[in-house]
């Protein structure tokens, strides 16, 4: 009776051995698959990079082309061939132009939705890392003769991924939640500072002060953004809403400079326009 009873128990010692140790290895070889994906991902991300650069390159020949177009028209002697000949140049180069821009556009989310991706596995990378020191800590007791019921370990608990925890928060403002809106991006800066949309999450936190009449913590945020991001896209929006945020606190003097900003910073954008109109509101 004796004997059988010790073979029970090495047994189950072995059997509580062996199930970490299966476990562990389907986690290292998923943690494998999941740094393969990000490479592939990466080296996605690095073409379409290389290929806007090509396409703002293409923009940036089309645009020369259009000033020289717009130089032959005022020195030529034939006044109304050289308008007809420019018209019909500009009107060429504006499709072009246009062609160039909307594959610009196509590209950058493009880009913006596989460094998303590109989050979404490092933030698996980690999770599955840490489930294997999990694993890892669970053996040694077992290695040890001691028994760790699989019911009784503890396990990290599971977070959401970048993309679902910022298309949430964006999903509450759409909706005019704008508390709720704010504690989600503030959460995803927290959880995820280095994140692809850290910048975008900043800007909307600002929004959502905004929203809410609180110009001067929009204006901390949207400034934040400038300063902590300043190639942002969402700089000049963020710089535009500085300046909306001091006429709505009545603050002409700030509102003039920062409107003014905007205007020289950022000429020829859609912010530089509103930035005209809101300053003949309150004057230049």
């Amino acid at each position: 009776m004796m004997i059988k009873k010790t073979v029970t128990v090495s047994t189950l010692l072995l059997l509580a051995a062996c199930a970490p140790q299966a476990e562990l290895v389907k986690t290292r070889t998923e943690l494998s698959d999941v740094r393969t994906g990000t490479r592939a991902v990466e080296s996605t991300v690095q073409d379409l990079q290389k290929r806007l650069a090509a396409a703002e390159k293409r923009l940036e020949a089309a645009e020369k082309r259009a000033d020289a177009a717009e130089e032959l028209a005022k020195n030529t002697s034939n006044v109304e061939k050289a308008v007809a000949d420019a018209g019909a140049r500009f009107d060429q180069l504006s499709t072009d132009i246009q062609l160039v821009q909307g594959r610009l556009e196509e590209n950058n989310y493009r880009i913006s939705d596989l460094a998303q991706k590109i989050d979404d596995r490092g933030f698996k990378i980690s999770e599955l890392a840490a489930r294997i020191d999990d694993l890892d800590a669970r053996m040694k007791p077992s290695a040890a003769g001691v028994s760790t019921p699989a019911a009784t370990a503890q396990r990290p608990a599971a977070r959401v991924e970048p993309s679902e925890a910022y298309r949430q928060a964006k999903v509450d403002y759409d909706k005019g939640n704008f508390d709720l809106a704010l504690a989600g991006f503030q959460n995803y800066l927290v959880q995820f500072p280095d994140a692809s949309q850290a910048d975008n999450a900043q800007y909307w936190a600002g929004e959502c002060h905004y929203s809410l009449k609180e110009f001067n913590k929009a204006i901390e945020a949207f400034t934040r953004v400038i300063n902590t991001y300043p190639k942002s896209d969402k700089v000049a929006g963020a710089k535009l809403k500085i300046g909306l945020s001091y006429m709505n606190e009545k603050n002409n003097a700030k509102a003039r400079e920062a409107l003014n900003k905007v205007i020289v910073e950022h000429p020829g954008s859609k912010e530089s326009e509103i930035a005209k109109s809101r300053l003949q509101k309150i004057g230049k």
